[in-house]
């Protein structure tokens, strides 16, 4: 199997990063580092391959700066399987905590979808002619039946008697036919049929299809661990839990998308891709493990310090490599990536026991962000948030404009709250855009006014009123 590793350089990597994210460039460095060292490792000879480890990452910056960020667009960049758990969640376990195993399991639940996506695409086009000849059939047979419905009427009087023989008395002429007449007859209705719903003039067609309704549920159990969710799988059509099929009265259009997605289903071979998604979460799976920070500390030998060493000593077999049991087969942990991270204001990472700071050798520092930062932040990305809002209100057919001072003014206002309030980092320009729009999101529908252009002193004035009562209860900043 051909594992799906972007053969990127790590400039090229760092590069495509830059594209989502503002500044932060030793962390980039770090993770395009480790994405190229599974390129590398793969070109080895298969036996020399098992000795070459991922090194595990820890990214130590306040909240808001982009560490989940740079985890998740690396991700996406080498198609990986890619989850991200706080660590936390793994404290108290048996009351309101989870097996640490448990993120494993969920990396490769997330592999089963990436690998089955990938399929899914390669076969949509033959499920969709597929699905476009059963819709056909099925319209064919609506048709047919409408016409021979009322047979099983009543006759109440004798205008349907009359109507009565006359049909009967056309079946008879249709019966004398050649074969061939009928055979060709069908032919061109059905051609017609095809025509009509390319055409979208049967897309309104009823038709009555066959669906099948999955019954396995999830429960939750109790592990020796602490409490899991787990799902009940069995062979189909065998237990308690099978799935069932319905009957459902449809339009044409909703039955095309119906019947593609159950032809495409059929075409996978179940088996093979959740062999192929074990192997792909083993050998390029990332785990990003966040709010490292808030399980580090001394053990003082009672109180939550215990329940926080604990969860460290669970995590490290894990980080290692051991294999974790899955509904999907067992699962090698030897060559996933696991990128941590916190904010370590309140902690060091020499709070972490020594074992698990050995397994996370490679650090980097994120740095807080500035106010010209905060400038780029809106002007630079692909998916900025200035742009993610003049899309989302051109959709009601305004044009908004955002000028260079009145971004400028927004990154101030952030930089301003961030200081006198908690930081949340780049997260406050959510807050500060919201602010500033407030008024035309809700008005957009019913404005007359269909060009909006944001300079300087507007969004000076806009926004100074929440900046000057930011310590005000009345105003959520």
């Amino acid at each position: 199997m051909t594992l799906p590793i972007e053969d990127l350089t790590p400039r090229q990597i760092v590069a495509e990063l830059d594209r989502y994210i503002v500044g932060q460039a030793a962390a980039k460095r770090a993770v395009a580092v480790a994405l190229r060292n599974r390129y590398r490792r793969q070109q080895l000879p298969a036996e020399e391959r098992d000795d070459v480890l991922p090194k595990n990452i820890l990214m130590m910056g306040p909240t808001g700066v982009g560490k989940t960020e740079i985890a998740r667009r690396l991700a996406q960049l080498a198609r990986a399987p890619f989850i991200k758990v706080e660590a936390t969640k793994f404290t108290e376990v048996g009351y309101v905590g989870r097996d640490v195993e448990s993120m494993v399991r969920d990396l490769v639940a997330a592999s089963v979808r990436l690998v089955e996506t990938e399929r899914l695409a390669t076969v949509r086009e033959e499920a969709q002619r597929r699905a476009f000849e059963r819709v056909v059939d099925l319209i064919e047979d609506a048709q047919d039946d409408s016409r021979t419905r009322w047979h099983g009427l009543p006759i109440a009087n004798e205008f349907l008697q009359r109507a009565m023989s006359a049909a009967q008395a056309t079946e008879v002429n249709e019966e004398e036919l050649s074969q061939e007449e009928e055979d060709r007859k069908r032919e061109e209705k059905r051609r017609q049929i095809e025509n009509d719903l390319r055409a979208g003039k049967l897309k309104d067609q009823l038709v009555e299809v066959e669906t099948e309704e999955s019954s396995s549920p999830f429960l939750q159990v109790f592990s020796p661990q602490g409490m899991e969710e787990m799902g009940l799988d069995g062979a189909p059509g065998f237990g308690p839990f099978q799935s069932k099929r319905t009957r459902r009265r449809v339009t044409a259009e909703e039955a095309l998308e119906i019947l593609a997605e159950e032809e495409a289903q059929m075409m996978i071979d179940r088996p093979t891709l959740n062999r192929e998604a074990v192997k792909r979460a083993e050998q390029t799976g990332i785990i990003f493990l966040d709010e490292l920070d808030k399980v580090a500390g001394k053990s003082g030998g009672s109180g939550p310090d215990v329940s926080r060493e604990g969860v460290q000593r669970d995590l490290l077999p894990i980080i290692e490599g051991s294999t974790v049991q899955s509904k999907f087969g067992p699962v090698r942990t030897d060559h996933v990536l696991f990128i941590a991270a916190g904010a370590f204001h309140m902690a060091k990472p020499s709070d972490l026991i020594p074992e698990l700071q050995g397994r996370l050798p490679i650090r980097v520092s994120l740095e807080a962000l500035t106010e010209n930062d905060f400038r780029r932040i809106l002007r630079e990305p692909k998916n900025a948030l200035t742009k993610q809002y003049e899309k989302l209100l051109a959709v009601e057919g305004l044009k908004v404009t955002f000028t260079d001072e009145a971004l400028d003014e927004m990154a101030h206002a952030a930089t301003e709250v961030n200081e006198k309030t908690q930081s949340i980092g780049a997260r406050r320009l959510h807050t500060i855009m919201e602010r500033l729009l407030e008024d035309i999101l809700f008005d957009a529908p019913d404005m007359d006014k269909k060009d909006v252009v944001f300079d300087g002193p507007t969004v000076k004035e806009k926004l100074s009123v929440f900046v000057q009562n930011i310590e005000n209860t009345k105003y959520i900043l």
